[in-house]
């Protein structure tokens, strides 16, 4: 079994949210690479960042605290929350040394992009993360539900060729009940 630990960030700061809710966050450090380095010294070889600013307004917001969390630690690291184009997912794959990305918004509302990517990077590289609110994938760090059933986008990934997902339940999420 390979136990993933996870950093969210928002405002540089390593916090949980409690179901999705930007106003309802918790604070567990200042210093998210120190965070990381804790993780790592207790045997974690991968680690889930997602730039919760980032999902929620669309393009990398928390950049610099990433680039710290990633030179102050060997792990691979898995990093989502406002890819949504080209520049940014070359920017963290090729520039900043990310190990995969994920993506969210931009792999349900734009097909063609995540066929591009996937095409470009591998399925090795690109990671989707289905957000699951009532049954249906939402979208834009969690303020927007879909109409797409998350069932037939999980089918609809894997037919293309996605080789990872990232599933959550808006739901429990932050809650610490599952």
């Amino acid at each position: 079994m390979l136990v993933i630990p996870a950093i969210d960030l928002k405002d540089g700061q390593a916090v949980r949210l409690f179901k999705g809710d930007y106003n309802q966050k918790t604070v567990y450090s200042d210093h998210p690479e120190e965070l990381a380095q804790t993780f790592e010294k207790a045997g974690a070889i991968y680690l889930h960042v997602v730039d919760l600013d980032g999902a929620k307004d669309g393009f990398a917001k928390n950049l610099e605290t990433i680039k710290k969390i990633r030179n102050s630690t060997k792990m691979k690291i898995e990093l989502g929350g406002g890819i949504r184009d080209l520049k940014t997912v070359q920017l963290y794959l090729d520039e900043v040394g990310i190990d995969r990305v994920i993506l969210g918004t931009a792999a349900l509302k734009d097909p063609k992009f995540l066929k591009e990517v996937l095409r470009q990077y591998g399925s090795e590289k690109i990671v989707v993360g289905v957000d699951v609110k009532n049954g249906f994938v939402s979208t834009a760090g969690w303020l927007e539900t879909s109409q797409m059933p998350y069932i037939e986008f999980i089918q609809y990934l894997e037919a293309i060729g996605v080789g990872y997902i990232v599933a959550t339940d808006i739901s429990k999420d932050g809650t610490l009940t599952g």
